[in-house]
């Protein structure tokens, strides 16, 4: 037997996937790229289109693609590339237009083309490579497709028959939305990418806009359903809809008219699938996932995945490993890009909640909406408009917005940076000792404007574990003393909070790193709680508190705040948050109570502000008390975010000088939607509709999402856990990256040696020469 050698065997062609007939369900861009792409690297392949619409007929107007997606583009398909460089309008500019106030933002770079002449393009170059297109034809059945060809590629748009056909396989969730929209154009070209609000007697109304040739614009006009239906657009016809829409915004068009092209008012649906193919049927574009308009891309997102999908059938050694490695290729672009469409979309929904902000920061605020444009990107683009914001927020010159100071109650932090609560489960007896003061010192040293200690317990009973630290012992107040006195000497500007907590049904469990949760294995003490409702299923039942010890619980508050006052602490926080005691009462999953404290939401409240204004009562009047709340369950029949609105609400009647804004951890079966900053938009809400200042927390990571935030105005501050474990010294690195050496962050004397980053090797020197 001859073995190939190693250049043979590159050489060699690959083992064929590989369907030889494909069928492609659906003639948009993303169905007309993969069939073009596919016949192209195997000519030898059969690909017939299926379009049950006629060639020249779209729903759209204009398309946006990036530049990351051209370059995909260009290197898969050149002559495809020639023909949309050729066709393409160009221009990097955001006007943000308000009233009578416009401002624009510039380096942003967009490429749009109309969606006909793309289709045209994808139409020439599937028949000349010999693709099958048949218009005006309904696609046979998936189930038939997929008995009679090798792969089936289902491109048939957001209401998909195929994806209904195989919901059981492909589990499908589809969201709808709050707003109202309809798709039009105007024949003229817009001088930039255009947002304009305008304010009507029936609500607030947004236009998107942007030029996609020389003589032509996409205008999407957007509202509220309830603005819509007060706007009477519900009875209105296209004629109807298409001429008061040009007569609301007639200042953006000039005074000309609108077109439409069966055009009709929908709501935005975001499509999720848990998976992306069945057996050789494999979804597409917007079969598999939407990400709404305001962020153009759902066009970029469908000709990704014919790229995706080409090459893994070209790179795979079977079809079955080839749509694996397909869908962990795109999945996880597609949930990133669905996250920034999400903060997006929503951003809109409650749009009419910042038109209080100044115009500059409105205008930021639309710009960074969906987290994927950030303060220091928006820098790089246009430098001048991002000065002028920082100007009109208050910046000193050479100040990072994150770096400016804020003032609670009779407390005025240096900037805006929070340690937030970690527990460290590391007292004894619950006293905290030298772990607990090198932790909270290094952090203090660290230059955060506040530094939070873990969640302190009000009683023994109240503890999460036997390491929990407490306050309810002369010893254990005296520990504290010791530690809020090294902060306040040897890190003079860095403020110490308490978080005051008791456990409830989340007690008496093992330390995080022994199992986060599971019962300890002996030494268990009862719990008390809401309702008798275990944590999880088989952990121990709490007893219903009773009236008597509810009253002794809230004392065991007051007095455990009478000692952190005592203790020198300068904030008090009431963890009202993930599922322990207090949180427990507020979440109608946990609170099953038919007395006063159960049932209605004012009644889930009363036990908690109850224990509120104990301790407000005690708390020294000029230094401010927060609450840190859960903003939702992420669970079904549980707190939502317009439930956290009124929690907010109610405990800023009370007093609360600002709400620290979490999520979930109430009940084990939730389903939370992580990503980054993905609990900001819970803050944001709060901050605007209660007007309380907030604390925002969540996967915050970089000072750059410190600054965009803060500038934005979406929260008074920000708080970090992990990456303060990760480095206790981060916001003085922070400032030391940024180039500020202000009063916001002020390095300790014996640390001001290091507070540039230090040298590192050269890595531009000239190179021995080692050979001839």
């Amino acid at each position: 037997m001859t073995v190939p050698t190693d250049e043979a065997r590159d050489a060699a062609p690959h083992p064929q996937p590989h369907p030889r007939r494909i069928a492609v369900i659906g003639g948009g861009p993303g169905g007309l790229y993969a069939a073009a792409l596919l016949k192209r690297l195997d000519p030898a392949r059969e690909i017939t289109v299926w379009e049950r619409n006629a060639p020249d007929d779209t729903f759209g107007f204009g398309v946006v693609l990036s530049d990351e997606t051209l370059g995909g583009i260009e290197h898969a398909d050149p002559q495809v590339y020639a023909e949309l460089q050729r066709r393409f309008t160009r221009w990097d500019e955001i006007d943000i237009v308000r009233g009578d106030t416009r401002h624009t933002s510039g380096g942003h770079g967009f490429a749009a083309l109309g969606r006909k002449h793309l289709l045209q393009i994808l139409h020439e170059r599937c028949r000349a490579l010999g693709v099958e297109l048949r218009f005006r034809t309904e696609a046979p059945h998936p189930s038939r497709l997929a008995e009679e060809y090798d792969l089936v590629v289902a491109a048939d748009g957001v209401h998909s028959s195929t994806r209904e056909t195989y919901a059981d396989a492909f589990r499908p969730s589809v969201t709808t939305h709050r707003c109202r929209y309809i798709w039009l154009a105007a024949d003229f070209a817009l001088g930039a990418f255009r947002f304009e609000i305008a304010r009507t007697e029936h609500g607030v109304m947004q236009l998107h806009g942007y030029p996609f040739s020389a003589d032509a614009s996409t205008v999407i006009v957007e509202m509220r359903e309830e603005v819509w239906r007060a706007a009477g657009f519900d009875a209105m016809d296209e004629h109807e809809s298409v001429e008061r829409c040009a007569k609301i915004f007639s200042d953006a068009l000039g005074g000309r008219p609108l077109r439409s092209n069966k055009s009709a008012w929908t709501t935005f649906r975001t499509v999720v699938n848990e998976r992306w193919s069945h057996g050789n049927v494999v979804l597409l574009g917007d079969a598999a996932h939407t990400a709404h308009f305001s962020i153009g891309s759902g066009t970029k997102l469908a000709v990704e995945d014919a790229l995706a999908l080409a090459a893994c059938l070209t790179e795979q050694p079977t079809l079955e490993r080839a749509l694996v490695a397909y869908e962990e290729e795109r999945k996880p672009v597609v949930a990133s890009t669905q996250r920034a469409a999400r903060a997006s979309l929503e951003w809109f929904e409650h749009l009419a909640s910042y038109l209080g902000q100044p115009a500059r920061q409105f205008a930021f605020n639309l710009l960074t909406r969906s987290r994927r444009v950030t303060h220091d990107n928006l820098r790089l683009r246009d430098a001048r408009f991002t000065s002028a914001v920082e100007r009109e927020f208050g910046c000193p010159p050479g100040t990072p917005p994150m770096f400016t100071p804020f003032r609670l109650r009779g407390l005025t932090l240096r900037n805006r940076v929070v340690v937030s609560p970690m527990d460290m489960y590391s007292a004894v007896d619950g006293v905290p000792g030298d772990f607990h003061l090198v932790h909270l010192g290094a952090r203090a040293l660290g230059g955060a404007g506040l530094v939070m200690t873990e969640m302190v317990c009000v009683s023994a009973e109240g503890r999460i574990t036997p390491g929990c630290a407490g306050l309810y012992t002369g010893r254990q107040a005296e520990a504290w003393r010791r530690i809020a006195d090294f902060v306040h000497a040897r890190a003079p500007g860095t403020a110490l909070g308490v978080q005051l907590g008791h456990s409830g049904r989340k007690g008496s469990t093992r330390v995080m790193w022994e199992g986060m949760d599971e019962p300890l294995p002996d030494g268990n003490w009862p719990l008390v709680a809401a309702s008798p409702l275990p944590y999880k299923p088989g952990g121990q039942v709490p007893r219903e508190l009773s009236r008597a010890q509810l009253t002794d619980i809230r004392e065991q508050f007051a007095t455990a705040a009478a000692r952190a006052a005592r203790a020198g602490f300068d904030l008090l926080e009431l963890h009202c948050a993930h599922g322990y005691l207090l949180s427990g009462f507020l979440s109608p999953l946990t609170n099953r109570r038919t007395d006063a404290y159960g049932g209605s939401a004012e009644r889930r409240l009363r036990f908690p502000l109850e224990v509120f204004d104990a301790v407000r009562a005690v708390w020294p009047p000029e230094r401010p008390m927060t609450v840190r709340i859960s903003a939702t369950d992420w669970a079904e029949g549980g707190t939502t975010a317009e439930g956290a609105v009124e929690i907010a609400r109610a405990f800023a009647a009370h007093g609360a000088d600002a709400i620290d804004v979490s999520t979930g951890q109430v009940v084990a079966e939730e389903r939370p939607e992580f990503g980054r900053s993905y609990q900001t938009p819970f803050a944001d809400r709060i901050r605007h509709e209660v007007g309380v200042p907030v604390i925002a927390v969540g996967a915050i990571s970089s000072w750059d999402d410190v600054n965009s935030l803060i500038l934005a105005g979406r929260t008074d501050l920000c708080a970090l856990a992990r990456p303060h474990l990760y480095d206790p010294h981060w916001t003085l690195h922070a400032a030391a990256e940024q180039g500020y050496e202000g009063p916001g962050a002020g390095w300790p004397a014996p640390y001001r040696a290091g507070s540039r980053p230090p040298r590192t090797g050269r890595t531009d020197a000239p190179k021995p020469r080692l050979r001839l």
